[in-house]
């Protein structure tokens, strides 16, 4: 079963792709999802594709249903989504809020083509199409004798021109009835209906499997057309469009003139009939100029009539009468009004704008007649404008004119048309005239008279470099005028106007037409389509496919861009475009094209079903030639027909010729005046007859065997192309399947010039063929033979008698006459290679070989292939079985991975290349480009992800790996090494990996990529099923956001964590490699990657704590979230959890919050995890057990970790005062003496904490002063003294928490017991818990009231209405700078906060601090902000040199997640509406982060940014507490 397609389109606001070509198929499923500039938003997403069980109505949209697949409030990965069934043009728009349409595009859904009795699919690259002019058919009865050589030629498709009543001219193109059959068809004793046209096509469907597409004309009818005279008004006249009128004047002016130079009355000018020189063009530009321009007079139909102007204003003026402000708009500008008849001096002034412009001085006389001669003089300067333009309009006509004498009667490539007669006019005529011949002044009297008028229809043609998108006969063209219109004089342009409404007959005939031929024919080709006005084509195509819905569309478009082509593929649905070989003007042009319109490349990755929907180019049919362009053998020669073939029809894309090129016609067989019949089929027909064919005529036999191959190959999926240039000449394309691994490669030697006349290299470079040459497919040349030389028949179209092909097919290498040699030889252990040497690939020769791998590869990729079936079923194509399967790859990757822990992924997926070094290894390094980011699958996957969407080959990455086994023995040693399971999964990727090592080098890259791909979506899925339900259930956001839990939190080749008590349960061990003892391997959280990652620096106890709740609890991770409470419990002292953890041994007790971090993270475990309480419960080893102990080996004083947090909170309450050990630089190069003296007490008034000094930082602010040269070492940024806000807040939380659990039973302490002044005071939770909640706002809020009687310090108040950042500190200005901290109080203790306070604060934070994916650490609004964080600077400015704003400024990410979740909280306080706006917030916030982990190569979220998110180089490039802070927002949501 093949997985089903799925293509996701990301939709972003104001992102409109009209312009865009999305191809799919039928049976795709297409998904929209919103982009980061949606998220949030109510967005509505509106198609006319037509929902199930309706009729598809092009401007009939409804709306799409979202799916949300978690069905939580999270809901980035919701999506609304088409099951595509029927093939067409498709639109979609969205729209949020009161936007209707804030984007959109189209998509194209392919049709479906079948053919044989059986109804089989003939796939669109298997198309091998044949044109015939429909007229050179003959009569239908003999129909099959003439199309039985398309049929014996090995085509599948033919295209006919239109087969309707020709026009006069009997051009292909112009129809004189579109719903009348040519009764040429027809014989004596039988007229021929459509009905017997559809008998021969359904006959020839099913007994030749051949399909039929034939042109639509919707442009023009034949001027000669009789329903056009009986209805005038379906094209353009004088009467419908009268801006056509200077132009038909002028028209008739050069009717006039043709007659009078063909009755010789120029002749004394020096311009006789026969036109042959420039002197005579001379002359005819001296007539026009001196004769016809003076005469008709073409300005004054865009002139006012001054006089009569001037005095309807007098008149206006002296009634007192005053401009209408309303419709002038303020703009003092004289407007003319066009009239809408074109009559001479019709134009008129608007009379407003007049009276605004010139406005008199008085209301004397003399003030009006000087007002009106203002008017006069304007107008005639107008008038005199006006004829300047027409001046120039006249000045092109006359170079157009020019031209076209110049081209149709001088020129050597052109007609020579000879003396200029009324038959052979000077100019061909741009309107028909259906009366006798006149005067010209009587022919203009018509012009009036619109009986006649109506009959005066404008020719339809070309404009050379026109906007394809513009109809040039409507107003506002000049083309006509200019005689810019490269004319057709035998068919008029069809005036459809904006819909049926505008003419109806016209739209109600062209859809019979359009009807008729859907009911026959699979498909059409738009004839003149970028010409045809697109809401015409749009109609008439939606009622093809109400007939035929699978409709098949081509057209050829000469719009110059590929985006403009994309708006009529689009609109249109056009399914494939027509291109051609001949438009390459040489064989190198010619392989580009080959390598532009289709396939992969070869080796390509094999892409997952579920995918970005991305752009495509049309899908091409590669033609030889059109029927329409000059003839190849008089271009080229005869010599290249067979190898520009071959080189068309090795392509992957739907490919053709027209018949004649297959015959050798040495002439191009004219649309127009080709009267003879095609040559019949006869097996037995002679060389000399000029009326049948057979396989001997021309190149038949090479292009049969031509299509056949092209058939077999898109057929049988070699859909992997490439070109190769062997040199100026020689073209070789390598068509590949990538599931068998066969190739056809088709080496085509061109002849653009005849071998006759051009001097060919005899020396052929050899070629080297990786693989081995099973067979050549075919060898084919063309050759001279006795059978005379051509002449021109007079009955039948007859080709070059004197050449045939001389071909053989499916032969072996050694029987061949082109190869001399073929030579083996073996490059390394899996290159297996022949070397050609060409004996006779003279120019106009083909070969094709058909190229395998060499058995061995072939077997090995074959039990590759069956081993990644576990992955993905497409890999059962070309798989086999292998009968000495290693054990190892008996079990599927799943089974093995089941065993595997979360710490064993840690070391599979991620670890950066700190961690890998210090267990002696490193993250592999790709030379010339960069070391991967990660030792483990990630490093690797990132990159591929890349590479693999673009196929992008040429990667150093991808030639790394086709160079040697360095990085594929990378993967697997580096898991051997270290036992256990990991040691499984590293011997399961060393037996997949023996197979790759020998195959070919080029397949290695997508191979590795399959191997890779299918372990770690393995891994991934194994990894989830260890997590909790949130993760399980959750998003790919909240996946991508979990993984970081497994990046963080693993286990080093030294365990970081100090060893936990011995009489606790369920505690990982291992065995020391090095000292062979059993020990503890708990994980531990780095705090960042890749500075904080290994070693000392890896753990610490504020980060941990931050980060545990989102990491290790929302994730599941219960056990390990116990032990590293545990193991930090144990390292107490001075009441204090370290900061720097060093093993336990090295700890330092120099900050004042991890402690709190840790109490929040126990009432977190014990609220989350199922019988949490427990762990109040569980026994920690004391390393410290008093202030001055040495450390302890575990085991010898264990207590309950209740007793532990009881010990915790009664030395706060004492009061905590010592003074760091080991003091001095040995442990901080940085801190002055002071700095090293650590407090932290309990306010006895407020029951705030506070302490620290202004020589240290105890909070996470804790940026201390490096540079010597700006004075700043030794100074702490922000030693946030005193009480810090986050601090009471946390500390308030556990009070709460403590009382509340004495209430229960579960904690046996409710008061602490300290020593004051040698007494024994005994101090109660309760209370301590009181005075919190009675101080909070008092001492913290900063009021909007300048009188506040709490307010200490109002000269200090900057900004009213927040929460300060801390109460007390040293230097008092600093409680009140706007920092993101007080939001972390809101979060665990809100019952401090009143909402409306709240709210309002939250509002400043959002506006001053919220970047696009961090928290200004500082209101940008402080003397001392700074943005910009650079560690590296060192200059004399004292806030900045080496980082000291490190906290004053820069964005940093983990506050953000508390930002979110107090506006949550408070926002549910305060109603739906308010509530429904955060979400919104929240959601456009947290697009951003999923946008940026699923673009980073490290799948993390970093430390902090730059001022608006800009990328910081010193920042960690994934931290811990940043993931933790967005996942536990995702978990509150």
């Amino acid at each position: 079963m093949t997985p089903k397609q799925t293509r996701v389109m990301v939709l972003n606001d104001m992102e409109k792709l009209d312009r865009t070509l999305f191809r799919l198929d039928q049976g795709f499923e297409l998904q929209f999802h919103l982009g980061p500039t949606l998220q949030g938003k109510h967005v509505h997403v509106y198609t006319n594709y037509p929902a199930e069980g309706e009729r598809f109505e092009r401007h009939k949209f409804h709306a799409l249903d979202w799916i949300n697949p978690t069905g939580r409030q999270d809901d980035s990965d919701k999506f609304c989504n088409l099951d595509l069934k029927i093939s067409g043009s498709y639109q979609y728009y969205f729209g949020h809020g009161d936007k209707e349409r804030s984007g959109g595009g189209y998509i194209v859904v392919d049709p479906v083509l079948r053919v044989g009795v059986d109804n089989h699919i003939l796939p669109l690259d298997c198309i091998s199409i044949q044109t015939y002019l429909s007229k050179c058919l003959g009569p239908l009865d003999e129909w099959p004798d003439r199309l039985r050589v398309a049929k014996e030629a090995g085509y599948n498709m033919i295209h006919f021109t239109p087969l309707q009543t020709l026009g006069k001219s009997r051009s292909c193109y112009s129809l004189a009835d579109q719903l009348e059959l040519n009764p040429d068809f027809s014989t004596p004793g039988q007229a021929y209906t459509w009905t017997d046209v559809g008998n021969l096509l359904e006959k020839m469907k099913n007994e030749w499997n051949m399909l039929c597409i034939t042109d639509v004309v919707y442009n023009h009818t034949a001027a000669n057309s009789k329903w056009i005279e009986k209805h005038p008004e379906c094209g353009y006249n004088l009467v419908n469009s009268p801006h056509l009128k200077p132009a038909w004047v002028l028209d008739r002016a050069l009717w006039h003139v043709t007659c009078a130079i063909a009755d010789g009355k120029y002749e004394d000018r020096g311009l006789p009939a026969l036109i042959q020189d420039h002197p005579h063009l001379h002359a005819i530009r001296g007539v026009l100029w001196q004769d016809v321009f003076p005469k008709i007079k073409l300005w004054e139909f865009f002139q006012v009539k001054v006089e009569p102007a001037v005095e309807q204003f007098r008149a206006l003026l002296q009634s007192g009468a005053k401009p209408d402000r309303i419709k002038t708009d303020g703009k003092h500008q004289l407007k003319i009004i066009q009239d809408p008849q074109y009559r001479r001096f019709g134009n008129t002034v608007d009379m407003n704008s007049a009276l605004e412009t010139f406005v008199p001085h008085g209301s004397s006389p003399g003030a009006i007649e000087d007002c009106c001669n203002w008017l006069r003089r304007r107008l005639e300067e107008i008038n005199d404008e006006q004829f300047h333009e027409i001046k120039h309009h006249q000045e092109q006509a006359t170079n157009c004119i020019d031209g076209t004498v110049s081209y149709e009667r001088l020129a050597d490539h052109g007609p020579k048309l000879g003396p200029v007669t009324r038959k052979h006019p000077l100019v061909t005529r741009y309107f028909t005239f259906p009366f006798e011949e006149a005067t010209l002044e009587e022919d203009l009297e018509l012009m009036n008279q619109p009986e006649k008028s109506c009959h005066f229809l404008a020719h339809n043609g070309w404009v050379m470099g026109d906007d394809p998108l513009r109809n040039f006969a409507e107003p506002g063209s000049n083309v006509y005028i200019r005689r810019e219109l490269i004319c057709w004089g035998d068919s008029v342009k069809l005036r459809y106007g904006n819909g049926p409404e505008d003419c109806p007959y016209l739209w109600a005939r062209m859809q019979k037409y359009t009807e008729i031929t859907a009911k026959h024919f699979v498909g059409v080709r738009l004839d003149n389509c970028h010409s045809t006005p697109l809401h015409v084509a749009e109609a008439m195509l939606a009622a093809a496919r109400a007939v035929r819905p699978n409709l098949y569309v081509i057209a050829e478009l000469f719009t110059g861009s590929e985006l403009i082509d994309n708006v009529f593929v689009n609109r249109l649905g056009i399914t494939s475009l027509i291109r051609e070989a001949m438009s390459a003007g040489d064989s190198h042009e010619e392989g580009r094209l080959v390598y532009r319109y289709g396939g992969e490349p070869v080796g390509a990755f094999l892409q997952p079903s579920l995918r970005p929907l991305v752009p495509s180019i049309a899908h091409a049919m590669f033609l030889d030639v059109t029927h329409d362009n000059e003839c190849p053998i008089q271009v080229r020669s005869v010599y290249d027909s067979l190898p520009s073939s071959a080189v068309v029809s090795i392509a992957c894309c739907a490919t053709g010729s027209t018949r004649g090129y297959d015959e050798l016609v040495p002439h191009q067989i004219s649309v127009v005046t080709e009267e003879r019949f095609y040559s019949k089929w006869n097996p037995q027909a002679k060389p000399s007859s000029p009326d049948e064919v057979n396989l001997q005529s021309g190149i038949i036999a090479g292009k049969l065997a031509l299509n056949r191959l092209h058939q077999e190959l898109a057929a049988k999926g070699f859909n992997q192309v490439f070109v190769d240039q062997v040199d100026e000449d020689i073209v070789a394309v390598t068509r590949h399947c990538p599931s068998t691994h066969q190739s056809v490669v088709a080496v085509c030697r061109t002849a653009f010039k005849n071998p006759k006349h051009h001097r060919y290299a005899d020396e052929v470079p050899p070629m080297c063929i990786p693989g081995k040459i099973e067979e050549v497919v075919l060898e084919a040349r063309t050759v001279e033979r006795q059978a005379g030389s051509y002449k021109k028949d007079e009955r039948s179209i007859n080709g070059m008698p004197g050449y045939t092909v001389e071909i053989k097919e499916h032969i072996q290498l050694k029987d061949s006459k082109v190869v001399r040699q073929a030579g083996v030889t073996s490059r390394g252990s899996s290159e297996y290679v022949q070397e050609i040497v060409f004996e006779q690939l003279t120019p106009g020769s083909v070969i094709a070989f058909r190229v395998s791998l060499d058995p061995k590869s072939q077997e090995l990729v074959g039990v590759l292939r069956n081993h990644l079936i576990q992955f993905n079923p497409l890999y059962k194509a070309g798989s086999l079985s292998d009968p000495n399967t290693p054990d190892i790859l008996k079990s599927t990757l799943k089974q093995i991975m089941s065993k595997m822990t979360l710490a064993d992924m840690n070391i599979l997926l991620f670890r950066c290349d700190a961690e890998e070094k210090e267990d002696g290894g490193g993250c592999y390094n790709i030379p010339g480009w960069t070391p991967l980011k990660y030792g483990g699958l990630q490093g690797l996957l990132s990159v591929m992800a890349d590479i693999r969407p673009k196929n992008d080959l040429g990667h150093p990455f991808c030639d790394n790996l086709r160079q040697g086994d360095w990085m594929i023995d990378y993967v697997s040693n580096r898991l051997m090494s270290r036992g256990g399971t990991l040691a499984e999964v590293g011997q399961w990727f060393q037996a997949m990996f023996a197979y790759l090592k020998h195959i070919p080098r080029y397949l290695i890259p997508c191979y590795f990529d399959a191997i890779l791909v299918g372990a770690y979506t393995t891994a991934l899925d194994a990894t989830f099923k260890q997590m909790s339900s949130f993760v399980q259930n959750g998003s790919s956001f909240v996946k991508l956001l979990a993984l970081g839990s497994v990046q963080m939190a693993g286990v080093g080749q030294y365990p970081a964590l100090p060893p936990l008590s011995p009489a606790l349960s369920d505690v990982p061990y291992r065995v020391n490699e090095i000292t062979e003892k059993k020990e503890q391997c708990c994980v531990s959280l780095a705090a960042g990657l890749p500075h904080f990652s290994a070693g000392i620096f890896r753990c610490w106890g504020r980060d941990t704590f931050i980060a545990l709740r989102g990491l290790m609890l929302v994730t599941g991770r219960h056990l390990e979230a116990r032990n590293i409470i545990l193991a930090f419990a144990g390292t107490l002292r001075h009441g204090l959890i370290p900061n720097l953890l060093g093993e336990g041994v090295g700890a330092r007790f120099n900050c004042r919050d991890a402690v709190w971090w840790w109490l929040q993270c126990i009432q977190d475990y014990c609220n989350m995890v199922p019988n949490g309480n427990d762990i109040l419960q569980s026994p920690v080893s004391r390393m410290f057990p008093t202030d001055d102990s040495k450390p302890l080996t575990p085991g010898t004083v264990d207590q309950l970790l209740y007793e532990v947090i009881h010990e915790a909170m009664a030395r706060h309450m004492q009061g905590i005062e010592f003074r760091e050990r080991n003091a001095g630089p040995q442990i901080d190069r940085n801190m002055r003496d002071e700095g090293f003296n650590i407090v932290a007490k309990v306010n006895p008034d407020t029951g705030f904490v506070y302490g620290g000094n202004r020589f240290n930082c105890g909070t996470w602010m804790d940026k201390m002063g490096e540079s010597e040269r700006a004075h700043n070492k030794g100074i702490p940024a922000t030693p946030r003294d005193g009480s810090a806000v986050e601090i009471v807040g946390l500390c308030k939380s556990t009070l709460r928490w403590l009382v509340e659990l004495h209430k229960q039973g579960l904690f046996p302490y409710n008061t602490m017991t300290i020593h004051k002044d040698g007494k024994q005071l005994s101090v109660s939770y309760e209370e301590w818990d009181r005075k919190i909640q009675e101080n909070f706002e008092k001492m913290f809020y900063v009021s909007r009231d300048p009188n506040d009687p709490n307010e200490k310090h109002p000269e200090l108040v900057h900004k009213q209405g927040i929460y300060k950042d801390s109460y007390g500190a040293s230097s008092p200005w600093c409680d009140y700078q706007l920092r993101p901290n007080f939001t972390i109080a809101m979060v665990v203790a809100p019952e401090l906060f009143t909402v409306e306070r709240a709210w309002e604060a939250l509002n400043v934070t959002e506006e001053k601090l919220l970047g696009p994916l961090g928290m200004k650490t500082l209101d940008p609004d402080d003397m001392v902000y700074c943005g910009v964080y650079d560690n590296s600077l060192d200059n004399d400015n004292h806030n900045l040199a080496r980082g000291f704003n490190y906290h004053q400024g820069p964005e940093w990410l983990w506050p953000i997640g508390y930002f979110l979740r107090a506006k949550i909280y408070f926002a549910k306080k305060l109603g739906k509406d308010t509530y429904d706006k955060t979400v919104y917030l929240v959601k456009n916030v947290l697009s951003r982060h999923y946008i940026h982990m699923e673009r980073s190569s490290w799948k993390g979220l970093p430390e902090l940014t730059n001022e608006n998110g800009q990328y910081c180089p010193f920042s960690c490039e994934t931290q811990a507490w940043s993931l933790a802070a967005v996942l536990e927002i995702l978990h509150d949501l």
